[in-house]
């Protein structure tokens, strides 16, 4: 069918059909007359069929011409629909979308190429990190978009699982050296704890340690995931951290094996109206064609 007819070749017969002549369709269209002519010759060559008839008085529609012409018209309705919605679908694919994430995580999703590849296909759009150790609230408009950890149990949002968060114990090169390494899980009862506080206190690792561990020595707590990692890094103790963020620092060495009860999955999520809105769909379908790159930048 695509060979059959060209479309610009229906725009000359309707206009032919509604102006009388070929002087006045090449008028309305901002064409030579010359145009006009050559295009309904070869809308009937391609059709194989007599679709306009000479009058002194102009041109009409041959009888096969009047049996079409409401079907091309229609025609004519859809791609005019059809252009309407591709603009509108163009403005709103420009502008800014706010995506959530814990901050560790941004430098990582900025590293995979995911962004640039983004823009490079939708120019017009950028993306706005909010960061928060804190699950920002999606249905109160505080962020669209948003990379979390755990099964999600807001039932009014919508997603697809990414990967897995596999966490370990780590401790800092120069804590190993003066304190030693714990064997298995009970020996942390004997090294100091890096813990969580404030908005991180009823996260899944807070909750762990002290129902694994007898008597744990808090020496430090944080309520951020970077300052456990900062900690950490000061060789003020141990603490379970993701393997992304342990396993990146030079100076960190996991000193037990990953911890399969902290593992948990990470989703990609939005709300159900936001997933139907053109900016949030491009978005969401470039992460969905490019899994490995965000797994790697999640996970490592």
């Amino acid at each position: 069918m695509a060979a059959m007819f060209d479309w610009n070749d229906l725009r000359h017969l309707i206009a032919v059909s509604r102006h009388g002549s070929t002087l006045a369709a090449a008028k309305a269209l901002g064409v030579n007359q010359s145009t006009v002519h050559r295009r309904l010759l070869e809308l009937e060559r391609r059709l194989g069929l007599t679709l306009v008839k000479r009058e002194p008085a102009g041109y009409r529609l041959s009888e096969l011409g009047e049996a079409l012409i409401d079907d091309v018209i229609a025609v004519e309705t859809s791609i005019e629909t059809l252009e309407r919605k591709i603009g509108a679908l163009k403005l709103d694919l420009k502008g800014i979308f706010r995506l959530t994430c814990p901050e560790p995580t941004v430098a990582r999703i900025a590293a995979s190429g995911l962004l640039d590849r983004f823009h490079g296909l939708y120019p017009g759009l950028t993306v706005e990190f909010v960061t928060s150790d804190r699950y920002l609230d999606l249905t109160k408009g505080e962020a669209d978009v948003a990379f979390r950890s755990g099964e999600p149990t807001d039932d009014r949002l919508i997603g697809r699982k990414i990967c897995d968060s596999i966490w370990a114990i780590y401790a800092s090169k120069s804590y190993v050296q003066r304190h030693g390494r714990p064997d298995s899980v009970a020996d942390l009862s004997t090294h100091a704890l890096i813990g969580f506080d404030g908005i991180m206190r009823n996260h899944r690792v807070a909750q762990w340690l002290p129902a694994v561990v007898t008597n744990p020595q808090i020496v430090s707590r944080s309520s951020s995931m970077l300052g456990v990692v900062s900690t950490v890094k000061a060789g003020v103790g141990i603490a379970p951290l993701p393997t992304t963020l342990g396993d990146a620092e030079d100076n960190l060495v996991q000193v037990l094996p990953p911890v399969p009860e902290l593992t948990r999955a990470w989703y990609l999520l939005t709300t159900p109206d936001l997933r139907r809105t053109p900016r949030i769909a491009a978005f969401v379908d470039c992460v969905l064609d490019d899994v490995p790159a965000l797994r790697a930048a999640l996970v490592g």
